[in-house]
């Protein structure tokens, strides 16, 4: 299997890496259910396998409608792309709360201040809390299986036009049963509720 490049599909190593110097903000969603659109999002970052080589992917995510309002690749785990992508959501709508994980990249300065200022709150993951941040962890469970698995990138610019089309594909076109078999899209802009499901 390793001389013909064979690997089963498998989690791979945890991504999200602390920085003992960064403040931690305390997890506020326990016991908490998204209840309407901009209540909260998630956001976390996955890796892509390409043909030779990796790419970063980072997305923001409304839990309730599981809509995801933007994301972004990258080649290394530095935060520019995610404040990237974190103003890219942040030109759309402004949340009451946004939870990550307590990698450096949602500690970091530039990420709290960008979160902060637009009048939401933080709140992360306990360690090793992967359930704390449930509804993220499903959509990379949906794109890999459903795209990048599926798929041998040549090129991030291939890597970026197909996982863009899955995206579109899955905000707009897919129906989702814990959404009365509604799209993301129609439950984001459609003014819906909890009280609708």
């Amino acid at each position: 299997m390793r001389e013909m490049g064979i690997a089963a599909i498998y989690a791979k190593p945890n991504l999200s890496k602390k920085n003992p110097v960064h403040q931690i903000f305390p997890y506020l969603l326990r016991g908490v259910k998204a209840s309407y659109p901009n209540h909260i999002w998630g956001t976390d970052i996955t890796f892509i396998r390409m043909n030779k080589g990796w790419l970063y992917l980072v997305a923001f995510m409304d839990w309730f409608p599981r809509y995801v309002l933007a994301w972004e690749l990258n080649f290394t785990l530095e935060v520019d792309f995610v404040i990237a992508a974190l103003g890219n959501a942040l030109a759309i709508a402004k949340p009451s709360i946004v939870n990550s994980d307590q990698g450096s990249q949602y500690t970091s300065e530039p990420y709290v201040k960008q979160v902060l200022a637009s009048q939401s709150k933080i709140s992360m993951d306990g360690r090793e809390r992967y359930m704390d941040n449930i509804f993220t962890e499903r959509l990379w469970r949906t794109v890999k299986y459903q795209e990048v698995y599926l798929h041998d990138y040549e090129s991030p610019r291939e890597a970026r036009n197909s996982i863009g089309r899955f995206f579109e594909k899955y905000n707009t076109y897919r129906p989702h049963q814990a959404l009365r078999n509604l799209t993301p899209v129609e439950v984001y802009y459609g003014n819906y509720t909890i009280d609708d499901f």
